[in-house]
């Protein structure tokens, strides 16, 4: 998508961040391994996914789709590395939450969250990971993958009546209806993000901050405004920078008829970071 690239651009030309702010990650594949069916990474490889496989991800196939999906993979694999040495850290791609550990859906092959978060658990770099899934879509995958994982908490805030129709429980879900707008939206947040943090103390977090909750988006079905939306996210920013707790943030979704709207709510994330972790 072209966001992928816009946003990176817009935040060099205002100067929120400069060139050395940003790294390119490698192509390692042991931590999509340590979390991914080895059988149904062969098949992704090797372009032996079937008809109906590829059709539920939603890409034709190719291998520059496979070495884009593995460059994410470490993108946020590396950028919580960054963020334990840093504090904060971002995947301007990232927020692959519907793939599961054997089957990919909604645009999504492999799970970004979930392999990095398998990294910090592995390597005993985090204890305890808190998932905050705020895209309009509920993280099904990342619930998927780490349902009898206590060490890993998915908290998934999203559209009862959007994408996947059949959800995966969550440790939390919050379903929310049609339209629901700021204040209710963001009183939900607060309580909650509040309690967990409290309750099961994170030594890491992280955030999927897809923007399709705004009301101009094609998907979404919510109704935050834009300054809604970058509320959010100073909520969980300041939560997270208030407890000390590491914290990776990926873009997810965005679906509006606007691409600056889009791009305008993703770089407020980042604006918000360069403030509350200047």
């Amino acid at each position: 998508m072209v966001k992928y690239e816009l946003i990176p651009e817009q935040l060099l030309y205002e100067g929120t961040f400069a060139q050395e702010n940003f790294f390119e990650p490698g192509m390692d594949e042991i931590w999509i391994a340590a979390t991914h069916d080895a059988a149904y990474i062969r098949k992704v490889k090797t372009g032996a996914l079937s008809r109906l496989e590829m059709r539920r991800i939603g890409f034709p196939y190719s291998h520059q789709m496979v070495q884009r999906e593995i460059n994410i993979m470490n993108g946020t694999t590396e950028a919580a590395s960054y963020a334990l040495e840093h504090g904060i850290a971002f995947n301007i791609a990232g927020g692959t939450h519907h793939a599961s550990r054997d089957t990919g859906e909604g645009f999504c092959i492999f799970n970004d969250i979930a392999v990095a978060a398998t990294f910090l658990i592995e390597t005993q770099k985090a204890k305890q990971v808190l998932v905050a899934d705020l895209d309009v879509h509920q993280g099904n995958g990342t619930a998927k993958i780490f349902e009898h994982e206590p060490r890993v908490f998915t908290f998934s805030m999203h559209g009862t009546n959007n994408f996947p129709l059949k959800k995966t429980e969550s440790d939390l879900d919050i379903a929310l209806s049609d339209g629901t707008g700021d204040e209710e939206y963001l009183t939900l947040l607060n309580e909650n993000l509040q309690r967990l943090i409290r309750q099961l103390q994170p030594d890491f977090i992280f955030y999927q901050a897809g923007v399709d909750v705004i009301a101009s988006d094609k998907l979404g079905r919510l109704n935050l405004s834009l300054e809604g939306c970058r509320e959010r996210d100073r909520l969980v920013l300041e939560q997270a920078r208030v407890h000390n707790i590491p914290l990776v943030a990926v873009m997810g979704g965005g679906y509006s008829t606007s691409i600056r709207e889009i791009v305008e709510a993703h770089c407020n994330l980042y604006r918000l970071a360069a403030n509350i972790y200047g």
